[in-house]
């Protein structure tokens, strides 16, 4: 008898996740336990640390309460997150002064850690103070929001806080709502500090001080792992505990495996399987697909602006002219998600949103004009990279662009690099023309141009330098009149859509396959699994 390599790790892989925790002490019923597999590993209970894999964001969110998380809403017949609806976690709510300079930040009297003493304002003001001064991953990303000094957070009394910001930031409360604005016990966490250590970040890598739904019942770093709800956490809507008393989560590396494990009823949930496999999971019996497109995120292929002939506006729009759109969409996703091109309007978006369609769609003739104009009709030779991690998705995309581009005189020399390489040399700048993919925690517009499209930093993929996007961005982040920040983002689009310093072509789905009794997916901006929301039905 044949045995193919697949078969035998779908077997090894079901078998151990059976035989490691089918005997768990103190086992709740199968109906009370999601058995959730991963391809990655948690690497750190604390996702502040640099080097911390989503996993482990997706783990924090279920372990570690903020003060404040985003809502949710429907798109269609899914769930996703509303980075537009603020609502309190260990905060009951927050009121803002009428300068927008101080937000008053009122705790949950009730509230208790893990270990059942009570949440304090001193634990709060140590748990900010942590997050915008450690050496972490924290203090970038909340200095978006202008959270920058342990100066700005001061203790009222026993159960307000109050954050100072030196310009009225609309993004302050939303990144109190991300992955690293944890709070966290701060006399456990104090007990394991030590002089060189005096946020006890190694500590707190493998170990918790948190007060969210669920507790850390076992730990087998790059294995698996097992939460335990919290039956004390008051946190959730409406003060709902969630459905599920226990999570086993299991990291199986293949996709198939994965695959296999969901449709034999041998685990309940698991995302980031192969695009190729999801038409067949859609048609299996006892099996859910929830696809939702990637809200805040998008794939683009890029040029470096400032490297001749890309610095040239009119050559960017040539090759925005002649890719096949419809052709790479299907190609590389099978049709699975948001396009981000063909939109009708010509000068004026239809609304702030960002990612939004942009006006761009093949046209061979209008591309040749183009490249007519740019003084470059004999065309030139380029390379275009992407990156071995995404050959699934890329190569298909890098083969019709080059046949594309070779109609309007581009030859185009494709590279497939190692990650490493691929990521070292985007960062640097080094890349002429490429596809890579982002997302935004923070979708507001301005925010979005101010990461991806200014200055010269990791993320302006582009290396885009344009001064009415500067100015604008900046202005639209201390906005504090709607209908100015409306015409800002709108005017922004409006110059990228012109300019076109990428072009974007799709948000791709966040796919989650799960068994059909499961209910109450959330898509979350950080593209992990919320366990809080989850229920079997």
């Amino acid at each position: 008898m044949n045995i193919s390599r697949r078969t035998v790790l779908m077997g090894t892989a079901g078998s151990a996740f059976l035989v490691g925790h089918a005997g768990s002490a103190d086992a709740q019923t199968r109906a009370e336990t999601l058995r959730y597999v991963t391809g990655n590993t948690i690497n750190s209970l604390d996702t502040t640390t640099p080097g911390a894999t989503r996993e482990s964001f997706g783990l924090s969110m279920n372990v570690y309460d903020r003060l404040f998380s985003f809502g949710r809403k429907k798109l269609g017949n899914n769930w996703v997150f509303d980075h537009k609806v603020i609502r309190g976690e260990l905060a009951s709510g927050y009121t803002t002064s009428a300068d927008g300079l101080k937000i008053s930040v009122h705790l949950r009297p009730d509230a208790v850690w893990h270990d059942g003493s009570p949440v304090t304002a001193e634990d709060i003001k140590w748990s900010l103070d942590r997050a915008v001064t450690a050496n972490s991953l924290a203090p970038p990303q909340l200095s978006t929001g202008s959270l920058t000094s342990a100066d700005q957070f001061k203790i009222i009394d026993a159960h307000t806080i109050e954050i100072t910001l030196p310009q009225p930031d609309r993004l302050a409360l939303s990144n109190l709502c991300v992955p690293y604005a944890i709070m966290i016990n701060s006399k456990l966490a104090k007990s394991h500090a030590t002089a060189a250590d005096p946020w006890a970040q190694e500590w707190m890598k493998t170990n918790t001080a948190a007060s969210g739904a669920y507790m850390v019942e076992s730990y087998r770093a790059g294995e698996s792992l097992i939460l335990r709800r919290n039956e004390a956490w008051k946190a959730g809507v409406d003060g709902k505990l969630p459905d599920f008393r226990r999570i086993i989560i299991q990291t199986v590396p293949e996709a198939a495996t994965r695959a296999n494990l969901i449709e034999k009823g041998d685990a309940d949930l698991s995302i980031d399987l192969a695009a190729s496999d999801l038409p067949t999971m859609e048609k299996a019996a006892k099996v859910k697909v929830v696809s939702v497109p990637q809200t805040n995120g998008f794939t683009h292929i890029t040029v470096n602006t400032q490297l001749a002939p890309f610095n040239n506006p009119k050559v960017r729009q040539a090759i925005a002219a002649a890719l096949p759109y419809e052709d790479m969409f299907k190609a590389a996703l099978f049709g699975r998600g948001f396009r981000l091109y063909g939109a009708e309007w010509s000068s004026t978006p239809p609304d702030s949103n960002f990612p939004q369609p942009i006006p761009i769609k093949t046209n061979l003739d209008r591309a040749k004009a183009l490249m007519a104009e740019a003084g470059m009709a004999s065309g030139f030779s380029t390379t275009f990279a992407f990156s071995a991690g995404q050959s699934a998705t890329a190569e298909p995309v890098a083969a019709l662009l080059k046949e594309a581009l070779g109609k309007i005189g581009i030859q185009v020399e494709i590279q497939k690099k190692p990650d490493a390489e691929f990521n070292t040399m985007e960062a640097e700048k080094k890349l002429p023309f490429y596809i890579d993919g982002a997302t935004a925690w923070l979708p507001a517009t301005d925010y979005y141009f101010r990461l991806y499209f200014t200055r010269d930093q990791r993320w302006n993929f582009a290396n885009w330098k344009n001064t009415d996007i500067e100015t604008i961005s900046a202005a639209a982040r201390f906005e504090t009149d709607a209908a100015k920040y409306e015409a800002e983002c709108k005017k922004m689009i409006e110059v990228f859509a012109d300019q076109v310093p990428l072009v974007m072509l799709w948000q791709p789905n966040h796919d989650a396959v799960m068994a059909g009794n499961i209910d109450g997916y959330t898509y979350q901006f950080y593209r992990q699994a919320d366990f809080r929301d989850l229920k079997r039905v």
